[in-house]
């Protein structure tokens, strides 16, 4: 019976080939042919780019994929959580400050920010916008003279009042403060004092002042790669070890740098300053080549790396109708009395300019994240700040307009866009106090550039379309505009979280020396057991940032019921 059965099934499958041969060559009746559209043809054919297999372009092609994630996510938060997937532990970077400018560092902090600086001094006297020094406001606004005379009186007495609390306050300390805390605590009263007064000087005919909000002490910090750098001697013996790699080991590298900075006040206005460099001006690419490079290790200064993650903050968290413009702000010079005398009275002033350009830049790449751009992805607009730094005695002015955030990767060469900073040398507001607490010697020069720079009227207000380009829509621009109470929550807790800086619950693994000795070095211990991370082959570095244990939900309090196992954790919305 079971022979009878197997002997029909294969005279059905003879029976099945033989007419599928037999009907070979027939004429099958066709269809209707459905209408073809006419776009589906071409005259000339086309085919599909070429693209470059080799190793090198397919990283420049990963990496350019990488952007384009970032620019197309649609709030602030997500795009900032974004750069920070690739490393849980977070980057190395190059640590730039506002405390620390070591010998010769201007040469090194144009480059990290592809800016030109131009002096008042060595500027031509012509009547292009250009060349007018910082702080100078035209005569048809009003008459700056007139305003001086009306304001000397109360920044004398700002001056005095300020010296006075100082000393009062060094009366109450138990111990004396050294010369960089008590310089900047003097600054800072000073600071304050003379801000107030020119505020109520100013704001009866300059209505602007009306809406300029103040932070005192806000956070500045700002994330940024930088390119054209030598690369390290471990990064070339590595890539001469690989056969696919061995030509370009001595390509240059980026490196990620993170300015932290804490200025005396900031001022923030709703508009932005107008530029003071038209587009033709910033777009030149035979300015460009001319900005100094420094190729060597930042570390070769004095400079020190760190490990974090990327922090964009310009003093204020992301919102919709913050002041998103900065207007002016007072930075620090007390660390230059730790410079020994031997540096001279020349690097002296050149770190001023360099501590200009890296927290300016730094203040408006942090504003320009907070409107959708990043390191990655180039502005759309120029934006403007003015910054002065100053002991209280002595004051630096400076203008600074951003027109590039590209100076990562190949846009270090190709990149035909600059930055522009223009600046003044140290000027002295007052001689000394007198021992009677009366100011000496009232510079009325210097006075008249301090309020030029307040007077300075942003009026350039942009629609929303052109102001964020990049980010999602008029519904959609902050994490808090989800309708998602878990997602809006997950995403703020998640940017603050980064942004915090804190480190993780459990620290980065980390090979003992006797385990590089008698494990690494030398394979002497064969027969003990492989827990290890180096003898697993994982590399701590390469952990993304949401590889982590989810957060588990009890049953009480568990979508669903008690018995539902799917909600047995906290959903994630890593972007």
């Amino acid at each position: 019976m079971l022979t009878l059965r197997r002997g029909e099934q294969l005279r059905a499958r003879l029976h099945a080939v033989c007419c599928r041969y037999l009907t070979i060559g027939k004429a099958e009746p066709q269809a209707a042919a459905a209408p073809v559209a006419e776009s589906e043809y071409s005259v000339e054919p086309e085919y599909p780019a070429i693209r470059d297999l080799t190793y090198k372009a397919r990283k420049q092609q990963t990496a350019a994929e990488w952007h384009e994630e970032i620019r197309q996510l649609p709030t602030v938060e997500e795009k900032m959580i974004k750069i920070n997937m690739p490393r849980y532990y977070g980057y190395k970077v190059v640590d730039l400050n506002d405390t620390k400018v070591p010998f010769n560092a201007l040469p090194l902090t144009q480059h990290y920010t592809r800016t030109v600086l131009e002096l008042e001094e060595e500027l031509q006297p012509d009547s292009s916008p250009a060349s007018k020094p910082v702080g100078a406001v035209d005569d048809s606004q009003m008459d700056l003279d007139a305003i001086v005379k009306v304001a000397r009186n109360d920044i004398i007495e700002a001056l005095e009042y300020a010296h006075d609390c100082y000393k009062h306050q060094l009366t109450q300390l138990v111990t004396p403060l050294d010369a960089v805390a008590g310089e900047q605590q003097l600054t800072q009263i000073i600071v304050e004092q003379i801000n107030r007064s020119a505020l109520q000087v100013l704001g009866a005919d300059f209505t602007h002042l009306h809406d300029v909000e103040i932070d005192y002490n806000p956070r500045h910090e700002a994330f940024w790669a930088v390119g054209g750098v030598d690369p390290p001697n471990n990064v070339i013996k590595s890539k001469k070890g690989r056969e696919w790699q061995k030509e370009d080991a001595n390509d240059s590298v980026d490196r990620l740098v993170q300015y932290t900075g804490e200025p005396y006040l900031a001022l923030r206005h709703h508009q932005q300053l107008p530029p003071w460099k038209s587009a033709e001006e910033s777009e030149n690419l035979t300015l460009a080549m001319k900005v100094p490079r420094y190729k060597h290790d930042a570390r070769t200064l004095g400079y020190s790396t760190t490990h974090q993650h990327a922090v964009n903050v310009p003093g204020y968290w992301p919102s919709t109708n913050a002041a998103n413009f900065g207007l002016l702000s007072f930075q620090s010079r007390a660390h230059l009395q730790l410079r020994p005398d031997s540096y001279g009275q020349r690097d002296q002033v050149e770190a001023l300019h360099a501590l200009a350009i890296q927290s300016s830049y730094a203040w408006l790449l942090a504003q320009a994240n907070y409107n959708g751009f990043n390191t990655y992805n180039e502005l759309t607009y120029p934006l403007n700040t003015q910054t002065v730094i100053t002991n209280g005695r002595e004051w630096s002015f400076y203008e600074y307009q951003l027109n590039t955030l590209l100076l990562h990767g190949p846009h270090v060469d190709a990149n035909a866009k600059v930055n522009f900073c223009r600046g003044t040398a140290p000027q002295p507001l007052y001689a000394t106090m007198s021992p009677e607490g009366k100011c000496v010697d009232f510079n009325d020069a210097t006075l008249r550039r301090l309020l030029g720079v307040y007077i300075k009227v942003p009026s350039i207000r942009r629609a929303a379309d052109e102001l964020l380009p990049y980010v999602g829509g008029a519904t959609l621009r902050r994490a808090a505009d989800y309708e998602n109470g878990e997602q809006r929550e997950f995403l703020e807790r998640t940017f603050k979280h980064l942004a915090s800086k804190r480190p993780r619950h459990l620290e980065l693994p980390e090979v003992y020396m006797w385990e590089k000795l008698y494990k690494i070095d030398n394979k002497t211990r064969p027969m003990e057991a492989r827990r290890r991370f180096f003898e697993r082959d994982v590399n701590p570095w390469r952990r993304t940032l949401d590889q982590h244990d989810k957060e588990y939900v009890p049953r009480v309090v568990r979508p669903g019921g008690r018995k539902n196992r799917e909600g047995r954790f906290k959903n994630t919305y890593y972007p």
